[in-house]
């Protein structure tokens, strides 16, 4: 089963930890020795800003899929997401700069880890901290940037995925494919916590990779068969047709879809259930429009179902994952414990200035 590295950063230790971490993450997702070095050195920079700039803050290392999906079966990256309530860094774009180091690192910069990342997103605003997310692939990966929209089909998605209470193993998952011009996004929360639970959702994970075509409500039965044997999960899909522009979603349990619809947020009902034990007899699937400002947020039950995105989610366009990790870093705080897995997956439009 997957496993997910989630370290609190508070002193000068945890940056070995963070380093190690990326460093199984990348053996897991069959990086080249070229790459693991890369990881190794993003995630010590990150982690070493964290205490640097915020005194403290969490690093979450995981092997996900690429924001955009070519044809076929991609191959994975590794993430590195860094995230703190810190005081917010004043000049972004200064940050990047060649020769704006922080002590006691390795020198890099956050300008050198954009360039040996394949993706690198930094989200911070000052006196409410900063998220900076890192995602690391294959050596070819490089070959055809992220961005190109003519492998995206003009949309990316991405996520961020925290286990309860430090565990190795999540019970939630995320994971989305494509087939010709439709993609599917689904996300997954394995019943209860731990082992049993990253089973059942991975088990969903692994089903998707061959119902890419399917509808959600079709894909929501497949799933319930490839699940009986498990635990069970709640489970949400939604299916764009790119070509189209129409959006489908169907979900069984607590997982919350919120569209951005206009200028307003809409929830996406899902049906009661468990899918791969108690699935409805039928399932509702709702079908709207995708626009150029349409934006997509799955998350499970780690964040509140009344949580509301803010007015500025995603606003200026940003990675997914990073829209994915604020949400996960202001919905959790010392005044609001998280009592549960957490995973937001969030599918979104390539910005223009990528296309």
């Amino acid at each position: 089963m997957p496993r997910v590295w989630h370290v609190p950063v508070h002193d000068a230790t945890r940056v070995r930890d963070v380093r190690v971490a990326a460093e199984e993450a990348a053996g897991r997702a069959g990086l080249d020795e070229q790459r693991r070095a890369a990881c190794a050195l993003v995630a010590t920079e990150l982690a070493t800003n964290l205490l640097k700039h915020a005194k403290a803050g969490e690093v979450v290392v995981d092997v996900v899929d690429p924001a955009v999906l070519p044809e076929g079966r991609p191959g994975r990256a590794v993430q590195i997401t860094a995230l703190d309530h810190g005081p917010g860094i004043a000049d972004v774009a200064g940050a990047f700069e060649d020769g704006f180091t922080t002590g006691g690192s390795l020198g890099a910069g956050l300008g050198t880890c954009r360039r040996i990342a394949d993706a690198f997103g930094l989200h911070s605003v000052v006196g409410r901290g900063t998220v900076a997310v890192a995602r690391v692939g294959p050596a070819t990966a490089g070959l055809v940037p992220e961005e190109d929209p003519s492998r995206s089909l003009g949309v990316r998605a991405g996520g961020i995925n925290v286990p309860f209470a430090g565990a190795e193993l999540s019970g939630d998952a995320w994971s989305w494919v494509r087939s010709g011009d439709r993609v599917t996004l689904m996300l997954a929360d394995g019943l209860g916590h731990g082992a049993e639970a990253a089973r059942a959702s991975d088990a969903a994970v692994e089903e998707l990779r061959h119902c890419a075509r399917l509808p959600p409500s079709e894909l929501l039965q497949r799933l319930h068969t490839a699940l009986s044997g498990t635990r069970g999960a709640a489970v949400a899909a939604v299916q764009l047709d790119t070509w189209t522009g129409r959006l489908r979603f169907a979900g069984i349990g607590n997982v919350t879809a919120r569209l951005r619809d206009g200028g307003r947020w809409r929830t996406l009902l899902s049906r009661p259930g468990i899918v791969g034990a108690h699935r409805p007899r039928t399932v509702r699937e709702d079908e709207v429009a995708w626009t150029p400002e349409s934006l997509l947020i799955l998350h499970t039950d780690g964040l509140s179902s009344r949580w509301t995105p803010p007015a500025d989610t995603g606003v200026p366009p940003a990675d997914p994952a990073v829209t994915a990790a604020v949400a996960v870093r202001d919905a959790g705080s010392a005044a609001r414990p998280v009592r549960d897995d957490t995973a937001v997956a969030v599918l979104a439009n390539v910005p223009e200035a990528s296309s």
